[in-house]
């Protein structure tokens, strides 16, 4: 009778353990639940799947026009949400959430808010475009191209897969400055409608307006042509439907091309490049941005596979718990309601999520 005792507390406790194990689980989960959210503390602590998707759908003002697609992207917010506290668990330093893609599935995504394609291929057929060796030695701690007027403001792409072109349109604006003393925000919609080149190097290599293209055959488009239009004269309209006509006026083209180089996947070389030519053209993976919301983003595993172009314009470090963490600061193409007004970090020193891999400076003809 007493083994039976012994063997019956001894199974007593080890369901105790369980039990807080999981509700310790749980309570981590409704935390982080309720932090991303909006940031805040203040959320009530019980919510259902089902405020969550209101609150969500009350701040970035979705509205669906129909009850089953209402349940669709009901059943996606939620698989997005889960996706979101794995993301938070491998990114620790960044934090990740709710964000105005959390109804989107991923290859929705992908082909609506990304854009740049085949930029290993382009790197395979153009060694040559090697950027030469700058030093290093005397390089600032940190240094950020919005201190020194040479950055637009954070603009939209909308649904529409030209995340390449405003990469393009980032470091040409950058260039301008530096040569001129003036910033112009240039058209990124002139690249969507009007460069259809194929580059010869490269067979699959052909620009689609919203279904993709690359920064640095963007490049040599403005060089062919003679330019890019101001923003304001050629304004974004984020898509290709329409009478599909390129409305180039090269009588208003007002910045150009001169010189591109592809800089070393060394951070140092990319450092020198960015604080002597100024903001630089970048593709790096998206993997962990769809769910960002701010902090500085250092996954322990991240894909390298380049699908998204944005602006480097700087670099700084963060206190976390136990050192500096330095990062570099990019302006990403999706509103200033996304990541930190905008801008994104993640973490320098790593070569993270591909970065590194292309990345391009260049000179402007006066």
């Amino acid at each position: 009778m007493d083994h039976l005792r012994v063997i019956f507390s001894v199974c007593l406790l080890f369901l105790f353990f369980i039990s807080v194990s999981v509700c310790e689980k749980q309570h981590r989960d409704d935390i982080l639940i309720r932090q991303v959210v909006n940031g805040s503390e203040t959320e009530p602590k019980d919510m259902s799947w089902e405020d969550h998707f209101t609150l969500f759908k009350k701040r970035y003002g979705k509205v669906y026009t129909s009850l089953e697609e209402h349940q669709h992207r009901f059943a996606i917010f939620r698989s997005n949400f889960i996706r979101a506290t794995r993301h938070q668990r491998m990114d620790p330093f960044a934090q990740h959430g709710v964000t105005q893609f959390s109804d989107l599935k991923h290859y929705e995504f992908r082909r609506t808010h990304l854009g740049v394609k085949s930029a290993y291929k382009f790197l395979q057929q153009h060694a040559d475009q090697a950027a030469p060796i700058l030093p290093t030695k005397n390089l600032p701690d940190d240094f950020d191209w919005r201190d020194h007027g040479a950055v637009t403001p954070v603009k939209n792409q909308g649904s529409c897969g030209s995340s390449w072109s405003f990469s393009t349109t980032g470091a040409l604006e950058g260039a301008h400055f530096l040569a001129t003393g003036k910033l112009v925000s240039l058209s990124e919609q002139q690249l969507v409608d009007c460069d259809h080149q194929c580059d010869p190097g490269v067979g699959d290599l052909c620009y689609s307006g919203c279904n993709g293209g690359l920064m640095n055959t963007a490049f040599e488009y403005t060089l062919q042509t003679g330019g890019l239009m101001r923003e304001e004269d050629y304004p974004y309209t984020g898509t290709t439907a329409g009478d599909g006509i390129c409305k180039l006026d090269k009588s208003k083209t007002v910045a150009s091309v001169f010189n591109v180089s592809v800089v070393s996947t060394n951070e140092d070389q990319i450092a020198a490049n960015l604080v002597k030519n100024g903001p630089l053209a970048v593709a790096i993976n998206s993997a962990y941005m769809q769910s960002y919301i701010g902090g500085v983003s250092c996954p322990y595993m991240c894909s390298r596979s380049l699908n998204h172009g944005v602006l480097l314009v700087g670099y700084g470090s963060a206190k976390s718990r136990f050192k500096e963490k330095p990062y570099w600061i990019i302006k990403n193409s999706w509103g200033e309601t996304w990541g930190e007004d905008g801008f994104y970090k993640i973490c320098k020193g790593r070569n993270i999520c591909g970065f590194g891999g292309l990345v391009s400076t260049l000179a402007v003809s006066m």
